[in-house]
């Protein structure tokens, strides 16, 4: 619990409060990014700006560390599926169906969490995650109502595909910053070498398929790559992994209380 004036306010429900604000607002910034740059050109443009911010408040706070040999190719994992492909995929995907149709589709990753939770740690899949991963995908789907009434052609199936594609890369990502949160590993420690990695997994990627770097065009590109890389990368994962890490935490620790009795 943290104070505030009036009373409490519960770090979670900050933390979740925070989370579904920030990331709610990317999809329109997203839209805005859609047009001449390449999707694999916007992505490496958040990250580059979002790493250079992690590691200059690390280096100025004094908790830049590197990580142990152990611990970096889960830390490579996290890159490759939370700051590369997942990106990737929801961005090439917004060029053929409309951002609210992809925020449909990512309000999956409840039940995929919950599915992969079990798979990697032996956590059971109780009624109530079902239900509640049900309500949450209901909830988005009206508030994106119109954006639903679109008509099944090839480019439409291609969104979809893209964004199942990059919903599983983001559970299993959470997958792996779980891992690394039981493995003792500091979270702005993950963030920074992962985002980090996640530029070089880009940078290889273009290089690979010839992408050209296409400079912004204009100011509500360069405003909405802003906004993601500041909110919605470096303050949106601090506090989504945080929420992950926490609730993880209490779930492990409820487990474990009557073994303790």
């Amino acid at each position: 619990m943290v104070q505030a004036r009036g009373g409490l306010i519960d770090v979670n429900a900050f933390l979740f409060v925070a989370t579904v604000v920030i990331w709610g607002l990317t999809w329109i910034a997203m839209s805005f990014q859609v047009g001449p740059v390449p999707p694999l050109g916007s992505v490496l443009y958040r990250f580059l700006i979002a790493t250079a911010i992690m590691f200059a408040i690390l280096v100025a706070t004094k908790r830049l560390s590197v990580p142990s040999r152990r611990d970096q190719p889960f830390i490579v994992a996290q890159a490759l599926c939370l700051y590369s492909c997942n990106f990737l995929s929801f961005y090439t995907a917004a060029r053929y169906i409309p951002s609210g149709l992809e925020s449909v589709i990512f309000s999956l990753s409840t039940v995929l969490n919950a599915i992969f939770a079990r798979v990697f740690f032996g956590e059971s899949v109780t009624g109530r995650t079902v239900l509640a991963g049900a309500l949450g995908v209901s909830g988005v789907a009206l508030i994106f109502a119109p954006d639903l009434m679109v008509g099944m052609n090839a480019d439409v199936a291609k969104g979809v595909a893209l964004s199942l594609m990059g919903v599983t890369f983001f559970s299993l990502g959470n997958m792996a910053s779980r891992r690394n949160h039981l493995a003792g590993v500091k979270l702005e420690t993950v963030n920074a070498w992962g985002m980090a990695y996640g530029v070089v997994i880009l940078s290889l990627a273009m290089l690979a398929t010839g992408t050209p770097l296409v400079a912004p065009p204009d100011a509500r590109y360069v405003w909405a790559l802003l906004y993601l890389a500041i909110f919605g990368s470096v303050v949106g994962f601090t506090t989504y992994l945080m929420l992950v890490a926490r609730l993880g935490g209490e779930a492990g620790e409820a487990r474990e209380a009557p073994v303790a009795e």
